[in-house]
């Protein structure tokens, strides 16, 4: 087996289900019709984000995210709906977490991510999200993360890195490791899925604390300072090792 077939066997083990027997749906239509009721005549869309809309979900791994975008003339705070949908999660059973920008939901075992964002006055895809760790607030045009991901023509290596990552437990938010990913192959071939997943781990490696990785949205958001230098530095390390093993059954399986 040559190392393109061996990555492309770990990719096939980890695919995603997708269609309405999916996870990622599952909770999607069990979701739909309480935030619909919650939200009322302030819903604006509500749909699928993060790696299942990008094509990026590892079996077992990602999360289902589901936006809820409201209408530009809420008059309620990014705090005020950030709050709500945490006590919609909780009057529903689906046992709420807390973090930065969404909250956090099991429903029957599978997880989910519930984003709730307001459409900014004028523009269709940007909003404003609340942002718990710093109670402020940040812009993000998720349309936009979804097209720059899924037109990248990177999606096995960015799959293979995030099955990296899931097997050492590492911490590297998806956005930063899909667009780091997308930056560290640029003039690369689009036919050495192995290569390029070796390139993509020694320039985590060599680069990671140094390179800035800017949302493609907001040029105030900067992704790369989302991870601590402690952190870059340990994920650096494991990548280094990782980038020189001389068998793949130890880099992803």
């Amino acid at each position: 087996m040559t190392p393109d077939q061996y990555v492309e066997s770990v990719l096939l083990k980890y695919t995603a289900p997708v269609g309405a027997n999916s996870p990622s749906e599952i909770i999607g239509s069990t979701v739909a019709g309480p935030i619909r009721a919650w939200a009322g005549n302030q819903l604006n869309s509500l749909e699928y984000s993060g790696s299942y809309a990008k094509g990026t979900a590892i079996h077992g791994v990602s999360d289902a995210d589901i936006f809820i975008s409201l209408k530009a003339d809420t008059t309620n705070s990014l705090k005020d709906l950030y709050e709500g949908v945490y006590s919609l999660a909780e009057s529903q059973g689906w046992s709420p977490r807390r973090q930065n920008v969404s909250i956090g939901i099991i429903i029957n075992g599978n997880r989910g991510d519930l984003v709730s964002g307001k459409v900014q006055s004028g523009y269709q895809n940007y909003h404003s999200l609340y942002l718990s760790k710093r109670d402020s607030w940040t812009q993000t045009n998720v349309a936009n993360h979804i097209q720059i991901v899924s037109q990248s023509q990177r999606i096995k290596e960015i799959k293979a890195i995030k099955i990296w990552k899931a097997l050492r437990q590492i911490d590297f938010p998806s956005l930063y490791l899909e667009l780091f990913t997308i930056n560290a192959l640029n003039g690369h071939s689009r036919n050495a899925v192995a290569t390029n997943v070796i390139t993509v781990l020694r320039t985590i490696g060599s680069s990671l604390s140094s390179t800035r990785i800017v949302d493609p949205s907001n040029t105030n958001n900067i992704l790369s300072d989302e991870l601590t230098k402690a952190e870059k530095d340990r994920i650096s390390a494991l990548a280094a090792l990782s980038a020189v093993e001389r068998s793949w059954a130890n880099i992803i399986w």
